[in-house]
């Protein structure tokens, strides 16, 4: 299992990560985290590709990253924006040492992060992350004239990676005669996004593919769907697809305007597979997803594994396992038979190829899966601690797992980004739910 985060000094789960101009997400900060994971991933010289999203400080991360980059000897390649998985993609495309991605994914234009792959359009390792910050800790260096980098801009190549997309859809089948409304979430999708689908065919109604710096994911997108819920309804559309700012999550939305989340496009993709004899198990989500899932799955015969939080933990199991597909709830599908990393628009075309091929709608792909009511509540804790290390609490949530036995689930867990526990309850009522939610909450209350 890979080192916790939380043991680092500057990465997290994913990358570097924080509010615009505070601590780690400033000019300085960027250039000299450029100059460290040069001499890391690079050290002879190479090449690195950098694409971002549509945030305002995307423009002062790049060039402080240019100049981190040039400085140690590195050639830059500048794409522009372009989803996650894009550069993800591109970075082994163009036979790069590494890539970078400037975004903080879903989170509103306020905040921002630097994120890295290696040269096959993967993560890096803890290992190399724990190299790279070593490397912060010595000063900067600048080679000598003939051997500083260089900087090109190839923003035309994003349709390298279009072409990808659509490749990942099944010969023979089109788009023909789908009406899809794509939210791009005014983030890095804004200009393939709704290309892709267009290229195969079906009839696209685009929304937040305006971004202006500062709205990305604001009231759109995969966190924030409403809009387009009432969109798909009132245009009569088969689905909706919504990405979120560095298009690495998908959400969806049949024709009746439900939203289909992470836990049932697993489900529909995990079921295909095995009914056309391509899965390869385990399936992983994580301790996050539903007790739905499980039990769906477990009908159909298929093995399913819970990761960490963290789409970095569900890949990480699915390599240990070599099982292919993973998901979080929140929308981050992993099709690593297809993609290195979660991909927003290519799991939206394996959801779509199998409407088609079967030609079913989206809900009725939805039916063999019933979600149970979750309760989620935040307590706030004076200091940080692990609930189950508290006798009291450990007493309580046992008690109730004893009661829900296989009906229900009990997740307790310490946030790793502000000082509050979660506690969420899962029960086939909701009114179980909220109950036996409130009464750990008010235990965890009184212990800690």
């Amino acid at each position: 299992m890979s080192t916790n985060s939380h043991d680092r000094k500057y990465f997290g789960t994913d990358g570097v990560r924080g509010a615009v101009g505070q601590k780690l997400m400033t000019a300085d900060f960027a250039l000299r985290l450029a100059n460290a994971a040069a001499r890391v991933l690079a050290p002879n010289g190479g090449t690195v590709l950098i694409g971002k999203d549509t945030r305002l400080s995307g423009y002062m991360f790049e060039s402080a990253l240019e100049a981190g980059f040039v400085s140690a000897g590195v050639n830059v390649m500048l794409m522009g924006p372009l989803p996650t998985p894009g550069i993800a993609y591109m970075t082994k495309h163009f036979a790069c040492d590494f890539g970078v991605v400037i975004s903080a994914s879903h989170n509103l234009y306020n905040d921002n992060g630097i994120k890295f792959f290696d040269g096959n359009g993967e993560k890096l390792s803890d290992a190399l992350e724990h190299e790279i910050e070593k490397r912060l800790e010595e000063p900067s260096v600048t080679r000598e004239s003939k051997a500083l980098g260089r900087a090109t801009r190839v923003d035309r190549s994003r349709a390298e990676y279009q072409k990808f997309c659509t490749s990942t859809f099944p010969a023979g089948l089109s788009l023909e005669g789908v009406k899809l409304v794509v939210d791009c979430a005014n983030g890095a999708g804004y200009k393939v996004g709704p290309r892709v689908f267009a290229d195969l065919g079906a009839e696209v109604i685009p929304i937040g593919t305006a971004p202006n710096g500062t709205n990305i994911n604001d009231g759109c997108g995969a966190t924030a769907p409403q809009l387009l819920q009432l969109m798909v309804t009132g245009a009569h559309a088969d689905a909706g697809i919504a990405l979120d700012g560095d298009g690495d999550r998908l959400i969806m939305v049949d024709a009746e305007g439900n939203i289909v989340n992470g836990d049932q496009l697993l489900y529909i993709l995990a079921k295909d597979r095995k009914e056309r004899g391509t899965l390869k198990t385990p399936v992983v989500g994580t301790v996050m997803s539903n007790v739905g899932l499980e039990l769906a799955l477990k009908e159909l015969g298929i093995e399913f594994k819970r990761a960490q939080v963290g789409d970095r933990y569900v890949l990480e199991m699915l390599r240990e396992t070599g099982g292919t597909l993973g998901a979080e709830s929140s929308g981050h599908v992993l099709c690593l038979d297809i993609a290195t990393t979660g991909d927003g628009i290519v799991s939206a075309l394996q959801i779509l190829a199998i409407m088609k091929r079967s030609g079913t709608t989206l809900q009725a792909l939805t039916q063999g899966m019933h979600t149970f009511p979750q309760v989620l509540l935040n307590v706030a804790v004076s200091k940080k601690v692990d609930p189950y290390s508290v006798p009291a609490i450990e007493k309580a949530a046992k008690e109730i797992e004893k009661a829900l036995g296989n009906e229900g689930r009990v997740v307790l867990r310490a946030s790793g980004t502000e000082p509050v526990v979660r506690v969420m309850i899962e029960a086939r009522e909701k009114e179980t739910a909220e109950r036996y939610a409130k009464s750990l909450a008010d235990t965890v209350r009184a212990a800690v």
